[in-house]
């Protein structure tokens, strides 16, 4: 299970460079319905050749269709569009709090996920780190008003995000398939906001170079993938939906670690390096029995 997690947030690290060069060439609603529309095209061989029941997952079409609407087009439309509007650190601190907002959330709502110090400690913890690595990326302020309505944006993308999340936890007995779900989410949610983009942002050119095209199949590979491991993991009877989006934090250590790897003029700088120990400390907190700290031992 770990090592699904960990390669879940390791796509979704790597997809803020592909985002950012997608919407050098695109506006964001264009952009995201293209790329969500491709990821549901690549899942369905996925989801043939692991023999989905159709006729016994489509009982669930109600289902699906809210959480496209949510999931896909209200969240991810609201993410880059407010990505656009936000310098990259500050992006990446306010998207790092969505495990916060997800515990919260999952403590009023769900009756065997409620908060605890372990998992405050932790994710605050966590938050820390992400703080440590975005505040080394770039400034965290901006100078115009689209800065704080892109903050506002990102909030509300993040927090409809965490109850998306709650949503899926709530019907695990159900076993709706991860793959149907990530596909049909990602077509429906993509097909309105390329309509959406045709309203209102009404594109006037599709010659977009190489790079692009490069960018939008890694951005719908992450999508396909890392959804349906997610909402896979989401659908096991011992996952809390809390503790698992702790694993989030590890997004922006990938998403640096990446950089230096990939992009020139980036090196390891030591804030950067203290948040990534920082995140890994409160990762292996969480690990630890909720016994330890009653016992006060912590």
């Amino acid at each position: 299970m770990y090592f699904k997690i960990i390669f879940a947030t390791f796509l979704w690290g790597s997809a803020f460079a592909g985002a950012k060069i997608g919407l050098q060439h695109a506006d964001p609603l264009l952009f995201s319905g293209m790329r969500f529309v491709l990821a549901a095209i690549i899942l369905i061989p996925v989801i043939f050749l692991r023999k989905v029941n159709l006729k016994e997952q489509l009982k669930h079409w109600r289902f699906m269709l809210v959480f496209a609407f949510l999931q896909t087009y209200i969240q991810y439309g609201l993410f880059f569009i407010g990505i656009n509007k936000v310098p990259a650190a500050t992006s990446a601190i306010l998207v790092g709090s969505g495990p916060l907002l997800i515990a919260i959330m999952a403590h009023f709502s769900i009756k065997n996920d409620k908060m605890s110090f372990r998992k405050i400690f932790a994710i605050a913890l966590g938050l820390t780190g992400v703080v440590f690595i975005s505040l080394a990326k770039g400034q965290m302020m901006g100078n115009n008003p689209n800065f704080y309505i892109g903050v506002l944006i990102l909030l509300t993308s993040t927090a409809i995000g965490g109850y998306t999340n709650i949503m899926l936890s709530k019907r695990k007995e159900q076993q709706i398939s991860p793959h149907l779900l990530t596909a049909v989410a990602h077509f429906v949610g993509g097909i309105l906001l390329l309509i959406s983009s045709f309203i209102f942002e009404k594109p006037q050119s599709y010659n977009f170079p190489t790079e692009f095209w490069g960018a939008l199949l890694w951005l719908a590979v992450i999508s396909s993938a890392g959804f349906s491991i997610w909402y896979g993991l989401l659908n096991r009877p011992e996952v809390k939906v809390s503790e698992l989006n702790m694993w989030k934090f590890l997004i922006p250590v990938f998403g640096t670690a990446l950089s230096w790897l990939l992009v020139k003029n980036e090196s390891p700088d030591y804030p950067t390096i203290l948040g990534i120990v920082v995140i890994t400390a409160a990762l292996l907190l969480m690990q630890l029995p909720e016994s330890f700290f009653r016992r006060g031992k912590l």
